[in-house]
């Protein structure tokens, strides 16, 4: 039977017999594939023809070497080290919800049950300072069992303040939600972008920021939840802040107006929203500070009440005010403090401040570097701030054109 021998097979492929005998020996094709495909099995031969056309398309635009094999290989590894980022990103976003949702739970569950035992023990209390003096074993065990509570209410709400939970869950919330963040960036790169070791390593350190900022254990590493001062949170790498001299060419959409403009927001920023989210949480914090003394401090007095309750008749009166009085007092501060999650609400004023801190750091480093193209830049800063781009245009002039006594206006209308 006929065959098809390898020189028809090849100039098929192309007229020039050397060029392809170039491919095959690339492809490591060996003749006995070539030489003997009988002609009526064509569809043998078809694979063959396409190596052989794909291979000489790519030697017609890129060179065949070695260094061409490591660098597909070098890009191989990166989409390797970025995947396992990805892993690691997409398991810490689970983490921290689920975390999240316990902690909320432990605020919601402490303050329901310390407030059944303050109150019960407060109830015991009273039945004792109606009970007669002669009533003996009765008082003395009523007397024992509020005091037994309330001891165990105070130990419960010292530690409950400690850690507050409210505070604890909120900041799990605000974890997952960077992480997500964080993982929807990757996913997006790795979609259209090209991604480089820089990339991998910066995004490696966007993980450990994030895991410092939000530790997951409560013992050792657990964020102060009483600081002296109040600091915006942080949850970004920090590079060396480059040389102030330093600043890139002027293309890449910059211009000396969106340059003004930037500068003029990165200061309403400064001088309005932060501050303002700085102050409030001052405030939060100094009233949660008070909510989580006074507690404690009320239940402890009611115990000591409870434990006089029965004496003498000035001293047994004033010790059961103290003992019914003050658990009343200490079941609604407590309420007040964990009900209404005031250590959740100084977290939220914290990672605001935060927020705006990002932005100004954001827009000095585009300033100084111009990584970003301008008009794309100006428009992520209007949506970050829920504003259009000539609302944006009109809050960078307002501080020129704002009359004498007029209040300024905040950058963000979001919160």
């Amino acid at each position: 039977m006929a065959t098809l021998q390898s020189s028809a097979l090849l100039q098929y492929s192309s007229p020039k017999i050397c060029r392809e005998r170039t491919i095959s020996a690339i492809l490591g094709i060996p003749k006995s594939r070539t030489s003997n495909i009988p002609l009526h099995n064509l569809q043998q031969a078809g694979p063959l023809v396409k190596e052989m056309e794909l291979a000489r398309g790519f030697i017609g635009h890129k060179k065949f070497t070695k260094k061409n094999d490591e660098n597909v290989l070098a890009d191989s590894l990166v989409m390797a080290k970025l995947y396992a980022v990805l892993e690691a990103v997409a398991d810490r976003v689970e983490m921290h919800k689920n975390i999240g949702e316990q902690r909320d739970n432990w605020n919601s569950l402490l303050l329901t049950s310390i407030n059944a035992i303050t109150l019960a023990a407060s109830t015991m209390s009273g039945i004792a300072a109606t009970t007669a003096v002669s009533a003996g074993t009765p008082l003395a065990a009523l007397k024992l069992s509020s005091t037994m509570m309330f001891l165990a209410a105070t130990g419960m709400l010292f530690i409950m303040n400690k850690i507050q939970p409210s505070q604890l869950a909120e900041e799990q919330r605000n974890a997952a939600r960077l992480f997500q963040q964080l993982q929807k960036q990757i996913e997006t790169t790795i979609a259209i972008g090209k991604p480089t070791d820089d990339y991998v390593e910066e995004a490696m350190e966007r993980v450990l920021a994030l895991d410092k900022a939000y530790p997951l254990p409560l013992l050792g590493v657990m964020l102060d939840k009483f600081p002296s001062k109040v600091d915006p949170a942080v949850w970004w790498p920090q590079q060396a802040k480059e040389s102030a001299h330093k600043t890139g060419s002027k293309a890449n959409g910059w211009n000396s107006k969106l340059e003004k403009e930037m500068r003029s927001i990165v200061e309403v920023i400064r001088r309005r929203d932060k501050a303002d989210y700085l102050s409030l949480g001052g405030k939060a914090l100094k009233l949660n500070k008070l909510l989580a003394i006074g507690g404690p401090l009320l239940t402890g007095l009611a115990a000591v009440g409870s434990a006089f309750v029965g004496s003498s008749s000035q001293i047994g009166f004033l010790a059961a005010m103290l003992g019914v009085v003050g658990g009343s007092l200490a079941s609604i501060v407590n309420t007040l403090e964990h009900g209404v999650q005031v250590g959740m609400v100084f977290e939220m004023y914290r990672s605001n401040a935060g927020f705006f801190k990002l932005m100004e750091e954001s827009i000095e480093s585009n300033l100084m570097e111009r990584r970003e193209h301008g008009e794309l830049f100006e428009m992520k800063v209007a949506l970050q701030l829920g504003r259009s781009v000539s609302e944006l245009r009109d809050l960078a002039a307002s501080p020129e054109n704002k009359e004498e006594g007029a209040k300024e206006e905040f950058a963000s209308k979001l919160f």
